[in-house]
């Protein structure tokens, strides 16, 4: 199964590569930008920084992850717009912001639609990449020339763009309560569209993130603590994209776990796991982005509903999993907070309940659980006491 996948996307590359008119048989595009914008961290402090360009005259939905769920974009199409769009780059410092190129990818990081552009290139863009690890991406090469008409921003990226005296965190927290989308708020703080003027520096994409969901869970985390805790137990679910999200609030004050299992990873199911308690986490989750742009959403949904829990997250990808960026994680946790959870009166029922949807059976993830295992040897503990 996992074999058929795989020639799967061997067959999107050759399908990519027989396109007629495609954009990396000439060394110019005529076209627009979604709008969008790419940092790299290979060789930081001096980075590749560019745009993402297509020849397409309306691609705003090529890079609005936020709408996909929603408008049942499938796979296919969403590794298509990765594919089709082209990176652009020049090697930058990280502290240049004033540059004329990277005030130009400012402009386009605050724009409200899809912009018009003119690139031309060194050489013909290429090095296209659908894997088993990594997002799909599109071809790049080095930027000769970049043009673009003039934009109309987002207002309230321009108000954080022009208050120099704002800090970065202060800027991501205020635009989050706007409601502008992660990926927005994302893109301009990672072209160093925000914050301190003397601290403004261009973030790598992957970097920015990771900072900007840590920043909104810190935000929220500072207000869910003072939220009193539910009554029962809470289970959420959605699948997309080959990846199933459980969520479980359990009466208690916050803390949280997330289990990502791989049903058949190199021929094996496997289970990776990272957890907080109370206080937080200080250091860097083994489990990498997908670990905040989830805490992110769980506190999302708690701040709106004005409860404290604590938090154990399921997430399962089997055959149909096709990585394809932290947003996937993020956005299916949205989904399935968004409904109406099941409840339930004890944690017992919560697994035996959850035992019932995942592949991997309950014992599984809570041998390799750190939290949900405490937590359920807790209730045990205070049970026994009352025999």
């Amino acid at each position: 199964m996992m074999e058929k996948k795989y020639e799967h996307l061997k067959e999107l590359t050759r399908q990519f590569y027989n396109m007629k008119n495609t954009k990396i048989t000439s060394k110019q595009i005529e076209g627009t930008t979604p709008p969008s914008v790419f940092i790299g961290s290979y060789n930081y402090p001096k980075v590749f920084a560019g745009p993402l360009l297509t020849s397409e005259h309306n691609s705003a939905i090529m890079d609005q992850p936020e709408t996909w769920m929603n408008t049942q974009t499938s796979q296919d199409q969403i590794i298509n717009y990765r594919l089709n769009l082209v990176r652009g780059k020049q090697t930058i410092a990280v502290d240049d912001v004033e540059n004329n190129y990277i005030m130009k990818l400012q402009e386009v990081s605050m724009a409200k639609k899809s912009v018009q552009s003119e690139a031309e290139f060194n050489k013909k863009p290429t090095g296209i990449m659908i894997g088993r690890e990594e997002a799909p991406h599109g071809p790049s090469a080095e930027l000769k020339k970049f043009d673009i008409e003039n934009i109309k921003w987002d207002r309230q990226l321009e108000k954080t763009y022009y208050d120099t005296d704002l800090k970065a965190k202060d800027a991501v927290d205020i635009l989050h309560k706007k409601e502008i989308p992660f990926t927005q708020i994302q893109k301009a703080f990672s072209v160093g569209s925000m914050g301190e003027k003397k601290n403004r520096k261009l973030v790598p994409t992957r970097w920015s993130i990771t900072a900007v969901d840590t920043t909104i869970a810190n935000n929220l985390l500072e207000d869910v603590r003072y939220n009193p805790t539910i009554d029962t137990y809470h289970v959420y679910e959605h699948k997309t994209y080959g990846i199933q999200i459980i969520v479980v609030e359990i009466p208690t004050p916050w803390q949280f776990e997330l289990m990502e299992a791989f049903t058949n990873y190199k021929g094996r199911s496997i289970i990776f796991t990272d957890y907080e308690n109370n206080k937080g986490k200080k250091e860097y989750s083994r489990l990498g982005g997908g670990y905040y742009a989830i805490k992110m959403a769980v506190l999302e949904q708690l701040m709106r509903d004005k409860k404290q829990a604590g938090v154990i997250v399921f997430r399962e990808s089997n055959d149909e999993y096709i990585p394809l960026g932290v947003w996937n994680m993020r956005q299916n946790t949205r989904e399935a907070l968004n409904k109406k959870p099941k409840e339930f009166e004890t944690l017992k029922q919560v697994i035996n309940y959850i035992n019932t949807k995942t592949e991997l059976p309950t014992d599984d993830y809570i041998k390799a659980s750190d939290l949900l295992d405490d937590i359920l040897k807790q209730r045990q503990t205070t049970l026994d006491m009352f025999f």
